[in-house]
């Protein structure tokens, strides 16, 4: 049996690592020793991982190789090395949300921790984040920038830019983050990778009943569609104190490797949020999609979705999602100035103004899914912008904040108001040289569609695994 070295990691993926550890080709030692010698080799020019858990993946690798050696089934996951976005509780590490506001280490795992761990995976680190998500730009006073791996200039997007620069950089072959208004989907983008935001309800909030409300989800980033498949299988499904709970029993997996058939194809570049106009790059990457699609064998058509607007429905769970959060920690004035700022603006969000706002999220939900009484799918950008330079939360507070935010929302942040699955695709890098994402979105509990397509436009136009200079 040989080791698995530092160079071989980047190219395995979720599959391909199951394959080599259940097959007992590596060792799960093996493979985790390279993903921490990874992390070690690029985590200084990245700022990626919040809190490293070296010693106790190493024992959790030495206990799966153990078990392994003594007959026991492998699971599903078995000796994939995962980092967890720090808003998920992991046994052992503060749960962070990306500030400084708790002190104690979490004393048991989210249950979607729990399950990624109970099928084989084994977490190595948390990965950095905008305190409480709030941004979809990974940079905060507590974890200062984290860098894109593709341009260290420029940021991951966020809230899940932690996650997405780690996978991006072959540190680790997936790991995890959260949606509240794109935040799987934006460093998806930014950083060249697969992520799908599920529908709500899809993936238990556990230990808590919900996440920012109506709007939150956890979700695997990831470089391939399957892979991100096979750990959603994982995650997937409710628990008694989910307030959420979503439709639907196909196996992501099996729809990750069957053919979509032939789809009614809606396309869109007209952004949901006013006064933003996308970037012609990302124009061309929706248009080039819906011809690819077209010579796919699709039913392929430009639309317009008649977007309501979300704002009265999504405005008020952001900050009631703020607010609630800032209120757990353990020491408030630790926050940010920013997140302390956030807080106090958001006082009007009571009680009754969240039922007022859940209310209007069905009436958002009902207008947005119209488009699907024609369409299958609909593909419009991921994003409106270019991946900024780090730096663009700098000297600014909520409202300056917000206006930076826009741009990156424009197409993503309406379908967690309506709780559609949504999907940020990779089209490969473009003349900057950075990536460039377009959004698929589909019906209510639709994922299947979602990913079985994502796989047919994977295999007609692979894109780039890595982040240049992080394949070897």
């Amino acid at each position: 049996m040989t080791d698995l070295s530092v160079t071989d990691l980047p190219r395995a993926g979720v599959a391909e690592t199951v394959r080599l550890t259940t097959t007992g080709e590596r060792t799960v030692r093996a493979v985790v020793d390279a993903a921490l010698a990874r992390i070690q080799a690029h985590d200084g020019g990245l700022n990626a991982v919040s809190q490293l858990r070296a010693d106790r993946a190493r024992s959790d690798a030495d206990r799966l190789d153990a078990a392994r050696a003594a007959g026991e089934a492998p699971g599903p996951l078995h000796g994939v090395p995962v980092v967890i976005k720090e808003e998920l509780a992991v046994e052992g590490l503060v749960t962070t949300f990306g500030g400084e506001g708790n002190s104690t280490p979490a004393a048991a795992d989210a249950e979607v921790v729990r399950r990624l761990r109970a099928a084989g995976a084994v977490v190595v680190a948390s990965t950095t984040m905008p305190e409480f998500g709030a941004w979809p730009f990974t940079e905060s006073a507590s974890r200062g920038y984290t860098r894109n791996p593709w341009d260290r200039t420029r940021t991951p997007g966020g809230s899940s830019g932690g996650t997405a620069a780690a996978v991006a950089s072959g540190m680790v072959p997936v790991g995890m983050g959260g949606d509240g208004g794109g935040s799987i989907r934006i460093p998806s983008a930014a950083c060249g990778l697969f992520g799908l935001k599920p529908q709500r309800g899809r993936v238990t909030s556990a230990p808590a009943d919900q996440l920012w409300w109506a709007l939150g989800t956890a979700g695997p980033l990831a470089r391939s569609v399957l892979d991100s498949a096979l750990v959603y299988d994982v995650v997937r499904g409710h628990t008694e104190v989910d307030r959420w709970r979503a439709g639907g029993t196909e196996p992501f997996a099996a729809a990750a490797r069957r053919e979509p058939g032939r789809l009614r194809i809606g396309w869109s570049t007209k952004p949901v949020t006013r006064g933003v106009r996308p970037d012609p790059v990302h124009v061309q990457a929706v248009q080039d999609t819906a011809r690819l699609l077209s010579d796919l064998g699709h039913d392929v058509r430009e639309v317009d979705p008649h977007y309501p607007d979300p704002t009265l429905a999504f405005v008020p769970q952001f900050f009631g999602g703020i607010r609630d959060e800032a209120d757990a920690v353990e020491h408030f004035s630790r926050l940010e100035r920013r997140t302390r700022e956030t807080y106090r603006l958001g006082s009007w969000v009571t009680p009754r103004v969240l039922d007022r706002a859940l209310a209007a999220t069905e009436k958002v939900a009902a207008k947005a899914n119209r488009v699907f009484e024609h369409v299958d799918v609909l593909l419009t950008p991921a994003v409106a912008h270019r991946p900024a330079p780090v730096g663009v939360l700098d000297g600014k507070g909520t409202v300056r904040s917000a206006l930076a935010a826009m741009p990156a929302i424009a197409y993503a942040a309406l379908w967690n108001v309506a709780g559609n699955p949504a999907a940020s695709l990779p089209c490969g890098p473009a003349a900057d040289g950075l990536p460039v994402g377009v959004q698929l979105v589909g019906r209510t509990d639709d994922e299947p569609t979602l990913l079985s397509l994502s796989a047919q436009v994977e295999a007609a136009r692979p894109w780039p695994l890595l982040a240049p200079g992080y394949a070897a």
